[in-house]
């Protein structure tokens, strides 16, 4: 089957957000990606948190784990196509901006903490039991458009089982 490759990308973005969500030990409602207005997709969190994060060895800072959320999606469709899509993820790149300006307090320092993060998403998505549940999620996505956090979760969690028994 042929996948449009614009909703092949868009399908890598969301499972980016998503795979960071439970990398941080946060969990999946639905991800999403129909298109609806502006947005060609969404990836939904449910309150709190659902545990440890086990392989990411990712921080338990909730701020940290808000940033890693809002950039890994852009990570993992630059990781996809080489390059970053700064229009379509402008929402995340502004969600992220306060964010960082909520812990640093200035623009300069801002800049920094953005640039951490991101540096950290890119790390996480180049093990391969991250990048290999992004690759599975967004597949799912790009084939039915639509997914529960608990089938991503499956599918994350099979994806860390096999990196664990090489």
């Amino acid at each position: 089957m042929d996948v449009d490759p614009k909703l092949e990308l868009t399908a890598y973005h969301e499972a980016g957000h998503a795979v960071m969500a439970l990398a941080v030990g946060r969990s999946v409602h639905k991800i999403d990606v129909l298109a609806k207005g502006t947005r060609l997709g969404v990836c939904k969190m449910n309150k709190g948190r659902s545990g440890k994060a086990k392989s990411s060895k990712a921080s338990t800072d909730n701020l940290e784990g808000d940033l890693l959320i809002l950039l890994g999606g852009m990570a993992a469709e630059a990781r996809k196509s080489g390059k970053y899509n700064l229009q379509g993820a402008s929402k995340d790149l502004r969600e992220a901006e306060k964010l960082a300006m909520m812990r640093a307090g200035n623009a300069n320092q801002a800049g920094k903490v953005l640039r951490r993060a991101m540096d950290k998403a890119h790390h996480l998505l180049a093990k391969p039991e991250i990048w290999g549940a992004v690759k599975v999620i967004a597949a799912g996505l790009a084939e039915n458009s639509s997914m529960s956090g608990k089938q991503a979760k499956h599918l994350y969690d099979m994806e860390q089982v096999k990196a664990n028994t090489k």
